[in-house]
């Protein structure tokens, strides 16, 4: 176990909890509380049925993107596999650039394949769960442009947005045009570095720049197969943006266990934008997503704030709490160290 990294994951989680408890304590611990305890649990086991749909359409794509790359793995196993990347995008800092390479192991032990196949599989699969989301959020935020005036809040998140729509895609196209440049480039400066850092950890043999060369290949070359295959990526693509629905439909649910309900067009322009805060250091953005979610909630709902962070934390708690519990047993059960990398 990396105790480095051990003692980042802890210091992540002791910042969430820095996070959360200024976001409890300015909705009102007791009012929060009332709020919670009168959550109808029908209700929230609807919720915690959305958020397993989500990640069965998540871990589809998945499934779809390394059949691309000529690796069969069955839905079931696709499943537990994606939880177990939740799992690892949960507990480390910084989410999912944490989580993936943790994930690439699961995929690899599961499926017996090359880690840098697997690795381009879950990097594949977190950048065409981008463009579903975005998409959500500009369509919410269109919608609230002609029902309503945009606040500073609302103002800033859509920029965000909009930036994000038009950014990534231009960043995508350049780097395509340009990806035997790219491929030279990540190459030569990857290669001396890791070089260095093997000579420093005990156990481990330098690799040779062919090597390294190889494995850098290997995995542009997959990431160019599943960017290349046309029906791969429509069919990922409607897994994923199923699977933001499944979120958007649990938000929902957990205001209506408080028997609160709210329009559908609330919660798809802020499930996607909780999201971006998953980038934040905390262990799966958590302290940031349910202030951004409550943030904007607040803003465009006329409903108690004390409401409106009961229901957030009631979505987050499911959101966060299953795919720990499933991903932490099919971590364990394959016997990954989610520390080790």
């Amino acid at each position: 176990m990396n105790g480095d990294q051990l003692r980042a994951t802890v210091l992540g989680f002791l910042a969430a909890g820095g996070v959360l408890g200024v976001l409890v304590y300015s909705l009102d611990v007791g009012e929060l509380t009332a709020n919670l305890v009168r959550a109808e649990p029908p209700v929230l086991a609807l919720v915690v049925g959305a958020i397993l749909l989500w990640l069965l359409a998540w871990g589809f794509a998945l499934r779809t993107v390394l059949g691309v790359l000529g690796v069969d793995i069955p839905p079931h196993l696709a499943f537990f596999v994606f939880n177990g990347a939740m799992f690892a995008n949960n507990v480390t800092p910084f989410g999912q650039a944490g989580g993936e390479p943790v994930t690439a192991l699961l995929i690899s032990a599961v499926t017996d394949t090359e880690y840098e196949r697997s690795l381009a599989a879950i990097a594949s699969v977190d950048t065409l769960n981008f463009f579903p989301s975005i998409a959500f959020a500009l369509l919410g935020a269109a919608y609230y442009a002609t029902q309503a005036t945009f606040g500073r809040r609302l103002r800033v998140a859509t920029g965000i947005a909009v930036v994000l729509a038009v950014a990534v895609p231009v960043v995508g196209y350049l780097g395509w045009r340009n990806r035997d440049r790219l491929r030279g480039f990540v190459t030569g400066r990857l290669t001396p570095l890791v070089q260095r850092v093997a000579r420093l950890v005990p156990g481990v043999s330098e690799p040779s720049t062919d090597t390294v060369e190889h494995r850098v290949d290997h995995f542009l070359g997959a990431i160019e197969r599943v960017a290349t295959d046309p029906r791969g990526l429509v069919i990922a693509l409607s897994a994923s943006t199923l699977g933001w629905l499944c979120q958007m439909v649990g938000l929902w649910l957990a205001f209506r266990a408080l028997d609160t309900p709210v329009d559908i067009t609330v919660v798809m322009f802020a499930v996607p934008m909780g999201a971006i805060a998953g980038a934040t250091p905390t262990p799966g953005g958590s302290g940031f997503i349910e202030s951004v979610l409550t943030g904007l909630l607040v803003v465009v709902l006329t409903v108690p704030q004390a409401t409106v962070g009961a229901a957030v934390i009631l979505f987050r708690a499911a959101v966060f709490g299953v795919p720990v519990l499933l991903g932490g047993l099919v971590v364990s059960w394959i016997g990954v160290d989610v520390y080790g990398q």
